[in-house]
């Protein structure tokens, strides 16, 4: 197998992490979507990384789809339970509030950083940060006192969690949430030191 990706987006960090805690191989191919050169359309139509490379040539896109995957591949730290019930949904709607607060910052950052100041729209920007700050917020709440996102254990709604707190942190240092939500913030202090954290923290 083979992904395709960057250093800095938490998506592809997502995937990242589980393929070193599922102890799967795979090279990594750095790919950057934004240069005029880039060819990630010959593997992925819709332009994006993370894209997973299969040996027979198919191609597996949107990190979301790219982990229920690799949690198939090995019984090593299964991050998702076998059963498609209660629990298996619980963990995959945390990943999908923490990849749409990625998301909405990531929109965010784009505006600011690649659209002309003249462009830009405040009103457009407040309503994104607006998605992040509900979505900690209901973040800490569901966590509470609780040492893992879902259940008593550590799983993929920990692993989107860790990745997205930590972009957050790369990307909006301006954003407190660690002040803001201290049970957020000894979660993310207790996943970054799980070797695969580590072991891709975003390039300063």
């Amino acid at each position: 197998m083979k992904l395709i990706g960057s250093l800095t987006s938490p998506f592809v960090r997502k995937v990242r992490i589980v393929l070193a805690e599922k102890k799967l191989d795979c090279q990594f191919e750095l790919e950057n979507v934004w240069a005029a050169d880039t060819v990630i359309q010959d593997s992925n139509p819709l332009g994006k990384v993370p894209c997973l490379m299969m040996d027979d040539g198919a191609a597996l896109f949107d990190s979301r789809v790219i982990v229920e995957y690799l949690d198939v591949l090995t019984p090593v730290c299964k991050l998702l339970p076998a059963s498609n019930g209660r629990e298996r949904a619980e963990i995959k709607c945390w990943e999908a509030l923490a990849d749409g607060v990625a998301d909405a910052a990531i929109l965010v950052r784009l505006e600011k950083t690649l659209r002309p100041a003249e462009l830009q729209s405040a009103d457009w920007v407040e309503r994104q940060l607006r998605k992040v700050r509900q979505g900690l917020q209901v973040m800490s709440t569901n966590l509470g006192e609780t040492a893992f996102c879902a259940g008593t254990h550590y799983s993929l709604a920990d692993v989107a969690v860790g990745c997205v707190l930590g972009w957050l942190d790369f990307r909006f240092p301006e954003i407190d949430w660690r002040g803001d939500y201290p049970n957020l913030a000894k979660l993310f202090d207790k996943l970054s030191e799980r070797q695969s954290f580590k072991d891709t923290v975003p390039p300063r």
